[in-house]
């Protein structure tokens, strides 16, 4: 029977994904910083809970490593604040969110790739926000652009050691998350219809895993304008948002 660790298991995505593999047949890792959360979200459902805090190394490097070997791993817990304010620029904000969506997965990828088995499967959760700069999401944008090259990489320096690695590039979808957005979110998606298109993908052996498609394809199209006129376009947006 395969085995698959999820991070972020407690809601959204990563619930939806920790339901749809059980029902599958997997054997699940389901991980979160919150032992009793984790448990009130996936009950019912017969799996092995590996709680840790991303930015705890050491303990989590304890907690993964008496874990038996992994065929898939899903890294996919992170976290979105805003800049409101680029003129007053919050540094402790961009650190958080830095720290939470970058630093927290660089962890999980140093305690976990050595349990993966060989012919394993490395994924993780980046966005489509990566397309496009959007307004407020400095902080945001960054961390999962430089997720968009670290797994890229990876997918490079990993190929010898026979571990594929995908990337995942999900567009809106309706989750606690983005449920405190405050702004217009086109072509949001179900957790359900995001659990399909991921395992559709990582089941095809897809290093690229994007979508909605046709918000993927907005997104492509507008990545091609002149970025001076990019920005003109999003200002306008942004202002007409408020």
């Amino acid at each position: 029977m395969k085995r698959v660790l999820i991070t972020g298991t407690n809601s959204g995505i990563g619930l939806q994904l920790a339901r749809d593999y059980h029902r599958d047949g997997w054997q699940l890792v389901a991980c979160g910083r919150n032992r009793e959360k984790l448990e009130q979200a996936l009950e019912g459902i017969d799996c092995e809970l590996c709680v840790f805090d991303m930015l705890q190394p050491e303990p989590m490097q304890q907690a993964v490593s008496e874990l038996s070997p992994l065929d898939l791993v899903i890294l996919n817990a992170g976290n979105c604040e805003y800049i409101d304010d680029a003129s007053q620029f919050d540094a402790e904000l961009f650190a958080r969110v830095v720290n939470a969506n970058l630093i927290g997965t660089a962890n999980c990828l140093a305690a976990m790739i050595p349990q993966i088995k060989q012919g394993g499967r490395v994924a993780v959760v980046s966005s489509s926000v990566t397309f496009l700069p959007l307004t407020r999401a400095e902080a945001y944008g960054a961390s999962k652009a430089g997720l968009d090259y670290l797994t890229r990489t990876l997918g490079i320096d990993l190929a010898p050691h026979h571990i594929e690695v995908s990337l995942i590039r999900p567009g809106f979808v309706d989750t606690p998350l983005t449920r405190k957005n405050d702004f217009p979110m086109p072509g949001r998606v179900s957790p359900e219809q995001a659990s399909a298109a991921i395992r559709k993908g990582l089941a095809k052996g897809k290093s690229e895993i994007n979508f909605p498609f046709g918000f993927i394809m907005v997104l492509r199209l507008l990545s091609w304008l002149p970025h001076r006129l990019w920005a003109a376009l999003a200002r306008r947006t942004a202002r007409s948002d408020k």
